[in-house]
């Protein structure tokens, strides 16, 4: 089985990963982020912008107390210019990976790190809340109207680590992996990603996706040692 499209992937983001209110403007596709972060806040193209579309887009982020930001999706090569043009400037480019469950090895993650919920821990609230994902964000994985899971994880006999997964289309995007600056190198993360590898199975998942900031270099490395694949990507472009 092929892996999925970059688009797709786009759609089980917005799916798995929901802003507060999408709303059309042009040729644009706005979203009301909460406090939730750049991802449920950025503004994508559907169609082709001029630079009037541009600063209509600019315009209405402010409306709504946003600072203006866009996401540039993989082959947006023009807009990129066309952004850029307007003085706004990259952050935090995005690789996504993903691996076929029918392709995937990986072992049956173990008994301590397996531990699937929905709603989740008050440790995983205190988890996430250290790595810096605050109630906000949380409230981004409640809006999920999808097969969701709360992942918790031990190491060292301690709550170590913590990730969300949902379901959309067969995709089982996970994201909001955090584990706690003390517990790290002791292969929680991995052991978090069979559990998510495990749960994906069992509601029917074909694939499992990711995404990261090329920044995080423990995290990518995780990712491609597991065998995953990038399959796409984007940037951001805001105001300086």
């Amino acid at each position: 089985m092929s892996s999925p499209s970059a688009q797709t992937l786009y759609a089980a983001i917005d799916a798995t990963w929901p802003a507060a209110a999408f709303h059309r403007n042009g040729p644009w596709t706005l979203r009301r982020g909460a406090g939730g972060g750049s991802r449920v806040s950025a503004a994508t193209l559907q169609t082709e912008a001029t630079v009037a579309d541009i600063k209509a887009a600019c315009d209405a982020m402010r409306d709504m107390d946003q600072t203006p930001i866009f996401m540039v999706q993989q082959g947006q090569d023009d807009l990129d210019t066309a952004l850029a043009g307007q003085g706004l400037v990259i952050k935090d480019p995005v690789t996504l990976y993903s691996v076929g469950l029918d392709r995937c090895e990986w072992p049956k993650p173990p008994r301590m790190a397996g531990f699937a919920m929905w709603p989740p821990l008050a440790v995983c609230l205190d988890i996430w809340q250290a790595g810096g994902i605050g109630p906000e964000r949380v409230a981004v994985m409640d809006r999920a109207a999808t097969p969701k899971t709360a992942l918790f994880g031990r190491a060292k006999d301690s709550p170590g680590g913590t990730a969300f997964v949902a379901l959309k289309d067969g995709i089982a995007m996970l994201h909001a992996l955090e584990v706690l600056a003390r517990l790290r190198r002791h292969g929680l993360g991995r052991d978090l990603m069979y559990s998510a590898a495990h749960w994906a199975r069992s509601q029917g998942a074909t694939d499992l996706a990711v995404l990261v900031t090329t920044a995080n270099e423990g995290a990518n490395r995780l990712y491609r040692g597991l065998g995953m694949q990038a399959v796409g990507g984007y940037h951001y472009r805001t105001e300086p």
